[in-house]
């Protein structure tokens, strides 16, 4: 039996933790949560038939096999470095939270022997990219359209006084890195982080965010060529039932991933 705590009991935490409840039973069990509000974790504790206790985050690491971080990326880094220090596998949802030190963290999940997940969130192509990586990828292109209101709050457009209810047709916000792109939009671009670490680093991977007021999905388009050939890859993502700013896709990899972990038969890359 999998041993599974959740950092973060909001839409994602809580999706996460009722597919173990109810899909997992007999193979993993949440057994710990924690949030930065009691309330919410008090909440879904009651909603689940594990009926998990609540505990501060080095509690839940310590007593737990699998640490599942859907916190936010402010928190995802030092969430991951403290469960792979105690030899304890994570799964991490905030990916952009670790762009800054992954390579430290990969190398000590590998001198520890813990498992780094990141499943692949509001995206779609990463099996393949994995694959072209082998051969040399030359190029990696993410191009992010979303609804003007979408980056409400983003720092990149607080910066540049961008008045989003003025946009009446696409107007590209920002082209550059992902590292660029995760310092201007971290609540909206998890996936270029993703896509980066999947790929050729967040240094290469161009990342141009647009905002299309004519839209009413988020929609991620991956580009990337080398010696394999040309890879192209669009995801439309609808909302998740009960988080509009959270993509629904995001939540079906992580349960995918879980899936994954437990399964005996992996198909795909």
């Amino acid at each position: 039996m999998l041993k599974v705590g959740i950092i973060g009991c909001g839409t994602i935490g809580s999706r996460i933790a009722a597919h173990i409840d109810r899909k997992l039973k007999g193979r993993a069990k949440v057994t710990v949560l924690s949030d930065v509000d009691d309330n919410k974790a008090k909440g879904l504790s009651a909603a689940l038939k594990s009926r998990p206790r609540i505990a501060s985050i080095p509690a839940l690491i310590s007593s737990v096999d699998l640490v599942v971080e859907a916190a936010s990326a402010k928190v995802s880094g030092d969430i991951a470095k403290r469960a792979v220090k105690a030899g304890k596998d994570v799964m991490v949802m905030s990916t952009g939270g670790l762009l800054k030190s992954y390579k430290a963290l990969f190398g000590l999940a590998e001198k520890k022997r813990s498992h780094v997940y990141l499943p692949s969130g509001a995206i779609s192509g990463l099996d393949g990219l994995k694959g072209a990586k082998l051969s040399g990828i030359k190029k990696v292109t993410l191009t992010t359209r979303k609804p003007p209101e979408g980056f409400r709050g983003a720092p990149y457009v607080v910066k540049h006084n961008i008045d989003l209810g003025k946009i009446r047709s696409d107007k590209v916000l920002f082209e550059g890195n992902a590292f660029k792109a995760m310092e201007g939009f971290p609540a909206n671009i998890n996936v270029a982080a993703t896509l980066s670490l999947c790929g050729i680093g967040p240094e290469k991977t161009r990342v141009k965010i647009i905002a299309s007021p004519s839209i009413k999905r988020n929609i991620h388009e991956i580009e990337a060529e080398g010696a394999f050939g040309r890879l192209t890859a669009r995801t439309e993502n609808v909302p998740s039932p009960g988080n509009p700013k959270t993509s629904y896709m995001a939540v079906l990899s992580a349960m995918a991933t879980l899936d994954g972990i437990l399964g005996k038969v992996k198909i795909g890359t």
